[in-house]
Formats: C-alpha cells, sequence, structure tokens
C-alpha cells in the first residue's frame, strides 16, 4: 500500500507544497503572494476582438495578455434549451477527444469544467467588440500565449461542482462502487437547485446529504454574489478567485488515501484546522504542526530534490545521465550512457541504460509538469526485442502519472512521442528566468526566488543563533537593491518573525546569485 505524505510550507511572501508517495516526491507546487495562480479564476471581460475566421474571440482581463475564448465555450443564451445534451469535458485540450471517448467526470477543481456544444451560431452572432463577457481562465498564460477562456462557468466546493449554465448531474467514474453511484446521484437530484448542474466529486464518497446540501449551499451563495457584482462592478477585472494553494490542496487532495499532512506555520496551521473542522474529523487528525531543528523541506530531502528537478542534466545511478531542455514548441529528452560502461556486452549496456532512463524520465516529467509535446531519444538499440521491451515499460510507467498522458511507439528515428496535459508552466519556468547574459538561451534563478531561498537561510542562521545576536547579509549590488527595494515589507515582517534585526550590506564580489548570511553580536 502506498504512503502517501503532504508537506506544506509557508514562508514569507511564498507557499511550497510538496506531495511524497512512499517516501518520494512526486508532485512539488508553489505559488507567490503577489503572483497567485490564475487558474480557475472568473472575471469581468471586455470582447477585444472578434476572429471569424478562427470562430474565436480575444477577451480583455485587464491582464498582461488578451484571453482566448473559442466559439464552443461561448454560452448562447437561445441554445439552452438544448443542455440536457451537453457532454462535460474537462479540459480544452481534450475537445477534440471527446467524440472519440467518453471522458471522465473530473474530480479536481483545479481545471475548471464546461460544455461542449455540438453546433450553434457563429462566434460573430455571439459576441461584439465592446461586449461585457463573464469567464474563467482554464488554461493560465504560457510563454507567448494568453490564458484560455470558457463562458461556462464552474464552481467548486468540496464535495460537488456547480455549473451554472448546464443541467448535466454525474458523478466521478474514479468513485467506482455502483451503489455508492447511485445513492449520491439521488441525493444531488433532491438537493439540486431548478437551475444548473452538478457533478459529484471523488471525494464525495461516503459524504452525508447534510455534507452535500451544506456544501451546495456555499457554492450557490458565491454564485449568487457573482451575478450580482457583475453589474455592479464598473471596472474589468478578477471577480472571483480561488482558495490559495495550501487550502487548495485540503479540498482537493486530501482524501483518505492520504496518511499524514504536516504544516511548518502555525497561523496556516490552526487556518487549515478550522477549515478541516467543516467536513472531516478524520482527517484532521492527520494534520500535524512541524517543528525541528532543521526546516520542513530539508528534513525530508525536498530541496535536493527541487534542485535536481530545475537542472537541464539528470544523473542517473549507474552514471549515465538524461538532459531535458524545454522549448516554446517542444521538450526534448535525451538519454546518454556516460560514465556507464556495463558488464557484457554493448547491445545488454545499451538496454539497461534506457530501462533506468526510463523511469526517471517518467518521475521528471511528473515531478516537472512538463506538457505539451514530449519527444524522448533513447539510445539506439539494434535488436528489435530491447525496442518493445523499453517502450511497454515505459508505458508502464506513464500510467502511474495522474496527469491524462498519450504516448506513440517509437519511431524508424528511435524516438518516442508523447503528449501531456498542460494548464500550468512547468516547475522550471515557475522558479527560474531567462538569463540576461545568455539572452534566454540557458536558465537563471529568478530574482523572486532568490530572495525567497535568501528568506529561508536567514530564518535557518537564526535558529542556531545565541540570543541578542543580529544577522548580516552579504548580496551583490543588483540584488541588495531588489531586496531592500522590492522586498522592504517582507524584510520588516522577517525581522518579526525572527525576533532579531537583519542589516543588508553589498559585497560587489559575489557572483550574481550568490550570498552570505552571518549571526553578529550587538
Amino acid at each position: 500500500m502506498t504512503a502517501s505524505e503532504i508537506l506544506i510550507s509557508r514562508s514569507i511572501g511564498e507557499t511550497r507544497v510538496a506531495r511524497l508517495e512512499n517516501g518520494e516526491l512526486t508532485e512539488f507546487l508553489v505559488e507567490r503572494e503577489h503572483d497567485k495562480a490564475l487558474l480557475g479564476g472568473i472575471y469581468k471581460g471586455k470582447v477585444a476582438r472578434v476572429l471569424p475566421g478562427m470562430q474565436a474571440a480575444f477577451i480583455d482581463l485587464g491582464l498582461a495578455k488578451t484571453g482566448f475564448l473559442y466559439v464552443d465555450l461561448v454560452v448562447d443564451p437561445l441554445a439552452k434549451n438544448q443542455e440536457a445534451d451537453i457532454d462535460l469535458v474537462v479540459d480544452p485540450e481534450e475537445r477534440e477527444l471527446a467524440d472519440e471517448a467518453e471522458e471522465e467526470a473530473p474530480d479536481t477543481a483545479a481545471t475548471p469544467v464546461f460544455p461542449k456544444r455540438r453546433e450553434g451560431r457563429p462566434i460573430q452572432d455571439l459576441l461584439k467588440e465592446g461586449n461585457e463577457v463573464m469567464v474563467q481562465i482554464t488554461k493560465e498564460p504560457l510563454g507567448s500565449k494568453g490564458p484560455r477562456l470558457t463562458g461556462y462557468v464552474s464552481l467548486p466546493g468540496r464535495y460537488l461542482v456547480y455549473l451554472p449554465d448546464s443541467t448535466t448531474v454525474g458523478v466521478s467514474r474514479r468513485i467506482e462502487d455502483s451503489e455508492e453511484r447511485d445513492r449520491l446521484k439521488e441525493i444531488v437530484d433532491r438537493i439540486r437547485p431548478p437551475k444548473g448542474g452538478v457533478i459529484v466529486r471523488t471525494v464525495a464518497e461516503g459524504a452525508t446529504e447534510k455534507n452535500l446540501k451544506d456544501d451546495l449551499e456555499y457554492i450557490l451563495k458565491v454564485w449568487g454574489n457573482l451575478k450580482k457584482n457583475f453589474d455592479k462592478q464598473k471596472s474589468i477585472g478578477l471577480m472571483w478567485q480561488d482558495f490559495d494553494l495550501a487550502l487548495r490542496i485540503v479540498r482537493d487532495r486530501v482524501t483518505d488515501d492520504v496518511d499524514r499532512i504536516l504544516v511548518d506555520d502555525e497561523h496556516l496551521h490552526k487556518q487549515m484546522t478550522k477549515y478541516m473542522q467543516l467536513f472531516s474529523s478524520k482527517l484532521k487528525k492527520r494534520l500535524e504542526m512541524f517543528s525541528g531543528s532543521l526546516s520542513l523541506f530539508e528534513s525530508y530531502g525536498i530541496e535536493t530534490e527541487v534542485k535536481r528537478a530545475t537542472s537541464r542534466k539528470v544523473w542517473l545511478k549507474s552514471g549515465g545521465y538524461i538532459l531535458i531542455d524545454e522549448t516554446e514548441a517542444l521538450i526534448s529528452i535525451d538519454v546518454n550512457t556516460g560514465r556507464f560502461v556495463g558488464k557484457r556486452n554493448l547491445s545488454e549496456t545499451l538496454l539497461q541504460t534506457n530501462l533506468e532512463a526510463l523511469k526517471e524520465i517518467a518521475y521528471q516529467i511528473r515531478l516537472r509538469n512538463l506538457g505539451g509535446i514530449i519527444v524522448v531519444d533513447f539510445i539506439d538499440m539494434d535488436r528489435a526485442e530491447h525496442r518493445d521491451q523499453v517502450f511497454a515499460a515505459f508505458s508502464e510507467e506513464l500510467k502511474k502519472d495522474p496527469v491524462k498522458t498519450q504516448v506513440y511507439p517509437i519511431s524508424g528515428l528511435g524516438l518516442v512521442e508523447l503528449t501531456r496535459k498542460r494548464t500550468r508552466e512547468s516547475l522550471s519556468k515557475t522558479l527560474a528566468g531567462s538569463c540576461p547574459l545568455c539572452d534566454g538561451w540557458g536558465r537563471v534563478e529568478s530574482k523572486e526566488t532568490y530572495a525567497y531561498r535568501l528568506f529561508r537561510a536567514c530564518e535557518k542562521e537564526s535558529r542556531m543563533a545565541s540570543d541578542g545576536q543580529s544577522l548580516v547579509v552579504y548580496l551583490p549590488p543588483d540584488m541588495a537593491a531588489y531586496i531592500t527595494e522590492s522586498m522592504k515589507s517582507y524584510l520588516e515582517e522577517l525581522e518579526k518573525r525572527m525576533g532579531r534585526s537583519l542589516s543588508i550590506r553589498v559585497d560587489a564580489h559575489l557572483a550574481h546569485r550568490d550570498f552570505e548570511v552571518y549571526a553578529h553580536d550587538v
């Protein structure tokens, strides 16, 4: 049985979440206070441009980039009598697959749900430039592309998802017990409002009618306020934003298979305890406050794994390695024997390297949240049975990934192509920015990531310092300016949190992303 733990660490301006399965890091998420996730946000937007040739429109949301709205996802008030025939699709990338296979009802609220119109009026009849519309972000901006939008709003609760513009009642297919599915559907049929559809989420398995009713009442209040505020809100912009990362994890990911939840921030621990009291005293018992001489993530080796997951080269235990390169169009992964020379013959050496590499590749794809088109260049194998063995093993490893992945057989060039659903930036793009010294060809730690790493180092030094000592931090000139100007409020909060004063000093000899922290007698 898989032992599952969720670690939640909050520091100045940043929340990080790690999921461990049998002690292995399988997922890592970051959310920063100044840059909270856009996914799922509901906005009042204005139609900036209608594109009849593409049957789409650009919507101004008040963000840096306009959103993109397909005609399939525009609510047509004249077609509402056809809602009962609408299929549910989990994500825009799945639309083309909907006619080939019935998609599973969603069990996570991270990705909004929308119906798929089989036919309807052209977009130029539905939208005009200057029209105000309520839309929801289904995919965050990626690279040069703006956010993807839907007009079919979905609002998540703990047990249910409410769909104001649908009449469908669905139960997550991950609830396999047919009697339980029927029970939940009967309850929802009794308590659902006259208008709107409802999806029962996986975590609702075993929930009481009161659980579901309370959850639905809360969601309907949110929806009622949204409708009222749409006309009241004069300017375009955000109308509703989901919980922050920590509470979203509790709501969406904490199920009976999670053995323990560790939190290192007292205020967050109290907040999560209060929220969990609303729906599960059993799960609340698994929530623990972490304390120790090392930080939570250091204690579990998370910092080391994250550093490895943002490196271009990943070494294998045998001495081989893989190279991971992200581009705008696709992600390439190259397998190399490196220092591994094998023990038998060349054919066996290549097979063993590929077999070891495929496990690491599948793990890195999931951990780094790599998405879109991925091309893997395994080492060429001259024996057909070895190629078949590698492909079969790789396919099995990819099945462990909860995100939808489609893999294609090894091509004549020895390449394996796969696609993986993508709704947000990869881990490396979240934690790193373009290097100004190489014009974006390489990667360098972003200023924000540097700052938060510095704050954690200060807290670590503070724990080891004697009473009455202050901290002195030496920084390169550009980072000293950034920390003292853009992060001034966080510095003040950090001093309060540590109970010590902190002074910044410039050292022009330090490398671009280095720093030094010392405890100093006052």
